[in-house]
């Protein structure tokens, strides 16, 4: 095979070169050729942008659930001085799917979840809760006919007669099972509110955070917020970020701490969930306590002002250890 030195050019402009090789090989080398050309367009790359952080798009219907992180996360860009502008991807992501995705750097540069042991081996956390701890303060959803279901149950024990609902990827899942309470599981948000209402389960117990918006959507129209029974387990959601990135996980926990320092982080806070606390600290609930073991050693639970605790909540059941 021998590469002939004369070029012609091509009506574009662009000088083609002639090759001697048998036709049945070149026609060999084209369909490879436009193999690799092909596999190039397909395969996923992380986005190009360099002044932006991608996150991961909610489905329809729940983009306001993310309003709160992204608010946070401006926040705490500005605070650093970074002028990285934030965008959804293209398409909606699960949760598992987007971690993953993040994981090998793909399409994603953040993902805001609550922590666990595995997650933080795979990811970069900014260890800052901005849930300020309160994902793990818990109040079920239930049919609205079914309002008093729980409303006998003061220990763990009680509470195991009734099925929870749950994501099958959520921390929360292994947390319950954990102390053995029994759990059905979706690999769909939305299709839970579904299933509750079908009786596939009895309860679904969700963050004192979120309860509010979700019985605002028309999916949970015939749904209410148990009034007896407040599950709590010691949790933090946080910024996660590619263990490439290090560099901009860096970034946002600067802004972070700088935010926690002025108090901006805190009036943010309040403001997105000032209802929802007056209305966890008036409930009269009974509290069951469940130990987390998911929870990261490095969870800075002695830095108190990065947690909030509803201290008129007195009266707790402790689940043994």
């Amino acid at each position: 095979m021998r590469a002939a030195l004369p070029t012609e050019p091509c009506r574009a402009g662009i000088e083609r070169i002639h090759i001697d090789m048998p036709l049945p090989l070149q026609q060999t080398v084209w369909r490879w050729l436009l193999c690799l050309l092909l596999c190039g367009l397909l395969l996923p790359v992380h986005a190009s942008d360099a002044t932006a952080i991608y996150y991961p798009r909610w489905s329809d219907g729940d983009e306001s659930r993310s309003n709160y992180m992204l608010a946070q996360l401006r926040l705490a860009l500005d605070k650093a001085g970074s002028p990285l502008r934030l965008v959804p991807t293209h398409t909606s992501m699960e949760q598992e799917r987007a971690l993953v995705d993040l994981q090998h750097d793909k399409h994603l540069d953040v993902v805001w979840s609550m922590t666990s042991h595995e997650r933080e081996e795979r990811l970069l956390p900014v260890r800052i809760p901005l849930d300020k701890g309160l994902f793990g303060w818990r109040v079920a959803l239930l049919p609205r006919e079914r309002v008093d279901l729980l409303k006998h149950v003061r220990t763990l024990d009680d509470l195991r007669q009734f099925t929870a609902g749950q994501g099958h990827d959520w921390p929360d899942t292994a947390i319950l099972q954990s102390q053995g309470l029994p759990v059905v599981v979706s690999s769909n948000y939305a299709s839970l509110f579904h299933m509750l209402q079908a009786r596939r389960f009895d309860y679904f117990p969700r963050s004192v955070l979120e309860i509010g918006t979700e019985l605002q959507n028309p999916r949970a129209q015939q749904l209410v917020a148990d009034p007896h029974v407040l599950l709590h387990y010691p949790t933090a959601l946080y910024f996660f970020f590619s263990p490439r990135r290090p560099e901009l996980a860096e970034t946002v926990r600067i802004g972070m701490e700088r935010a926690v320092a002025d108090g901006s982080f805190e009036q943010l806070f309040k403001q997105q969930f000032a209802h929802s606390l007056a209305h966890l600290q008036d409930a009269e609930r009974q509290v069951i306590e469940l130990p987390n073991p998911l929870l990261p050693s490095a969870t800075p639970l002695q830095r108190r002002e990065l947690w909030f605790s509803p201290t008129q909540l007195r009266q707790t059941q402790v689940a043994p250890k």
